[in-house]
């Protein structure tokens, strides 16, 4: 049999004061941790937010000749008449351009009615075939793979 030796009062001390540094260590680096995740949070929400105003700069940087050409219609309406669809379409052609550099695309309207890029405004007898468009009402968009707006479109019931 083997009789264990109890531990001497100083002992014990010097065993919690081993664990109270072991335990301040942790609390430390807990701490620490915590602080830098508070830091990389913050981090990434300022640039979340400059990448967003980057973006909105760029398009507004895009859309300013648009403007420039819509002014110079305006001017052309009052000294030359003639000139101004010329002007409205040029603004058109811009318009449509920059917009296309940031992904926007027409939805295609030739063929069938579908519910995912097309709304039904109205349904009227022809001789096409059902749920063949008849009559595009608004233009539909998309950008990228979302839909910003439905083609709005007259649909066909058949004969």
């Amino acid at each position: 049999m083997t009789t264990e030796k109890a531990p001497t009062k100083a002992e014990l001390e010097e065993r919690l004061a081993e664990v109270e540094k072991e335990r301040d260590e942790h609390l430390h680096d807990l701490k620490r941790v915590a602080a830098e995740f508070e830091n990389y949070r913050k981090r990434v929400a300022r640039d979340q937010a400059s990448l967003a105003a980057r973006a909105h700069e760029r398009l507004v940087k895009e859309l300013l000749p648009v403007l420039d050409d819509l002014e110079r219609a305006l001017e052309a309406c009052d000294s030359e008449g003639g000139r101004v669809e010329e002007g409205v379409r040029l603004v058109q052609r811009e318009l449509q351009e920059a917009l296309g550099k940031e992904g926007l695309v027409e939805i295609e309207t030739n063929g069938n009615f579908d519910p995912h890029v097309h709304e039904a405004l109205l349904s009227q007898p022809s001789e096409q075939d059902d749920g063949a468009i008849l009559e595009v009402l608004q233009k539909g968009y998309r950008l990228g793979d979302r839909v910003l707006r439905p083609a709005r479109v007259v649909v066909s019931q058949g004969a």
